[in-house]
C-alpha cells in the first residue's frame, strides 16, 4: 500500500498540458501530493477511499483551474537603479546621443549596479521577483550582465542565488558577461572576450554560481566570432548556451546557438526559415519576449509561422530588464504574445510553462502528470484563455504550491 498524500487538492478543473497538443483538461480533478511530486492526478471519482481519507490535509476548491506554475525563463531581474528617467526624456523627444550624453543608456545601469552592494541588489530585487510569484511564477531565469566586471557579475549572480533561498522558489542563473562593452574596455572587444572567457566564466562555474551562459550577438554587442569563443569556453566547462539573437539584425545567431546545441534562441525578430530548421534540429527552444518588443516599438515581427512549421518549442518570458522591458507580469507577457504576435492562449500558456521549463533544461515541471515537481497554480478563473486574456486585476491565483529542495512551500 502507498503512503498517504500529504495534501490532496479537489474540486479543481485542471489543465495539464500532459500532451503536446490540446490542454488536455480533467474536470472535477483531484491533484495528490506526496514528498513534493505529483502523485496522483486524475479525476476525483478515481481515487480510493482510504486515500481520501488518509491524506494529510484535504483541500477544497469549487470548479478553480490548475496549471502547471509558470515559469519565466528569460528575465534580468537582478539590477542597480532604473531607466524611469531615460525613457521620459525619450518621450520628450530626446536622441539616444543626448540620453548618453546625459549619462542614460545600459552603461547607466551598469555605473549604478557596480556601486550597489550585495545586499543593496537584493533588496531592489525581491519586490520585481514577489511580482513575478504574485503571478503564478514558481521558477525564474535570473541573468548577470550589467556588472562587465568580474566582481559585480559574481555579486548579481549570488544575488540571484539568494532570492530562490529568501523566496522559496526556484532560481536558474545565466552568465551573460558578454552583454555589453565595459568603458575601460572600449575599442578592445576582443579583449574583453578573452577576460570574459578566461576569467569571468570560470570563477562563476568553480563558485558554482551559473547554471547556463547567454551572449547579446548583434551589431552593438558581439559579433558572431566572439560569441562563438565565449561558447567554446562555456562548452568547455560543460555548461549550457543561450543567445540574445536576431534581435535587431540577422547576424544568424539562431542558428549560430542551435550549432552548438544551445537551449534557447532568445528575441528572434530577424531570425529567417533556415535558422529556424535548423533549431528544429537541434532541439533549441524559441524565447518570444514581446514587452521588448512593445517597448522598443518593434514592427519587425519574429517567424511565428515558421517555427510552428517546423514545430520549434516556442517559449514566453518577460525579458524583465530596466532598459526595454521594464515588465513585472508573465501573464501580462501572455497576453502581448496573443496581441502582438499572434499566438494562440494555449501557445501563450505552453509559453510560460512546458516550452519555458524546455529553454531552461528541465524535464521535471512545465506540465500537470504523475511524477512531476508539484509546482502547482490554481487560479481564480475556470477557463485556461483567461490567463492570457485578463491583463491584470483579475484571474491571479488563489494559490500556488511550490517543491524547492524536498520541501513544499505554500505561497
Amino acid at each position: 500500500m502507498s503512503a498517504p498524500f500529504d495534501r490532496l487538492l479537489c474540486g479543481l478543473r485542471a489543465a495539464t498540458l500532459a500532451d503536446d497538443a490540446g490542454y488536455d483538461l480533467i474536470e472535477d480533478a483531484a491533484i495528490g501530493i506526496r514528498d513534493g511530486r505529483i502523485a496522483y492526478i486524475g479525476p476525483q471519482a478515481g481515487l480510493t477511499a482510504e486515500q481520501r481519507r488518509d491524506a494529510r490535509e484535504i483541500e477544497l476548491f469549487d470548479n478553480a483551474l490548475a496549471t502547471p506554475a509558470l515559469i519565466d525563463c528569460h528575465t534580468h531581474l537582478v539590477f542597480g537603479g532604473n531607466r524611469a528617467r531615460e525613457f521620459e526624456m525619450r518621450l520628450n523627444g530626446a536622441s539616444y546621443t543626448e540620453i548618453a550624453q546625459a549619462g542614460g543608456g545600459i552603461l547607466s545601469t551598469v555605473r549604478a549596479t557596480r556601486e550597489a552592494t550585495e545586499d543593496q541588489l537584493l533588496t531592489a530585487a525581491l519586490p520585481r521577483a514577489r511580482a513575478l510569484m504574485r503571478d503564478g511564477v514558481a521558477t525564474i531565469e535570473i541573468k548577470s550582465g550589467y556588472g562587465l566586471d568580474l566582481d559585480t557579475e559574481l555579486r548579481m549572480l549570488r544575488v540571484a542565488r539568494r532570492l530562490g533561498d529568501v523566496l522559496g522558489i526556484s532560481v536558474r542563473t545565466t552568465l551573460l558577461a558578454a552583454h555589453a562593452l565595459p568603458p575601460e574596455y572600449a575599442g578592445r572587444a576582443d579583449d574583453y572576450i578573452h577576460h570574459v572567457c578566461t576569467a569571468m566564466l570560470p570563477a562563476a562555474h568553480n563558485e558554482g554560481l551559473v547554471d547556463a551562459v547567454d551572449a547579446f550577438c548583434e551589431g552593438i554587442g558581439f559579433s558572431p566570432e566572439q560569441t562563438r569563443r565565449v561558447f567554446d569556453a562555456a562548452t568547455a566547462l560543460g555548461l549550457p548556451v543561450k543567445l540574445h539573437a536576431d534581435q535587431l539584425s540577422n547576424l544568424g545567431g539562431a542558428a549560430l546557438v542551435a550549432d552548438y546545441g544551445g537551449l534557447s534562441a532568445d528575441h528572434i525578430e530577424f531570425t529567417d526559415e533556415a535558422a529556424v530548421a535548423r533549431m528544429a534540429e537541434r532541439g533549441t527552444v524559441a524565447v518570444l519576449l514581446p514587452g521588448a518588443f512593445l517597448c522598443l516599438r518593434e514592427t519587425q515581427l519574429p517567424p511565428i509561422d515558421a517555427l510552428r512549421r517546423h514545430r520549434v518549442p516556442m517559449a514566453v518570458s518577460t525579458d524583465l530588464n530596466p532598459g526595454t522591458s521594464p515588465l513585472m507580469s508573465l501573464r501580462l507577457a501572455m497576453n502581448l504574445a496573443c496581441t502582438l504576435f499572434r499566438l494562440t492562449p494555449e501557445e501563450a500558456l505552453r509559453g510560460a510553462t512546458v516550452n519555458a521549463a524546455k529553454a531552461l533544461g528541465l524535464a521535471d515541471r512545465g506540465r500537470l502528470v504523475e511524477g512531476m515537481r508539484a509546482d502547482i497554480a490554481v487560479w481564480a478563473v475556470t477557463e485556461p484563455a483567461e490567463l492570457s486574456y485578463w491583463m491584470g486585476g483579475k484571474g491571479g491565483p488563489l494559490e500556488m504550491l511550490v517543491h524547492i529542495e524536498q520541501r513544499a512551500v505554500q505561497r
